[in-house]
């Protein structure tokens, strides 16, 4: 299974656990069995259009995955998927 690192605001949506595993050959795959187990959560992971919401950073194993393949990235069992949601300020 992969493991998702889950940031503070995220958590709420799988009763506070940092982190959760879902299975899948993608990390596109990877959120859409994260979204049948966490429906919210699940809604925030991808747009409504099925692609990366442009708030939200996803990293697979340190590397941002919209320079990979984007949802398409391969993952396996071992691979560690980081979401961080974007921070604007000034």
């Amino acid at each position: 299974m992969t493991t998702i690192n889950l940031p503070t605001i995220m958590r709420q949506h799988t009763g506070g656990a940092k982190k959760i595993t879902a299975s899948g050959r993608t990390v596109g795959e990877v959120f859409s069995a994260v979204g049948h187990d966490y429906p919210k959560l699940g809604e925030q992971l991808t747009s409504p259009e099925g692609g990366l919401p442009v708030f939200v950073n996803v990293f697979l194993d340190d590397e941002d995955i919209r320079y990979l393949d984007g949802l398409d990235t391969p993952v396996d069992e071992r691979s560690d998927i980081t979401i961080l949601p974007a921070v604007a300020g000034g």
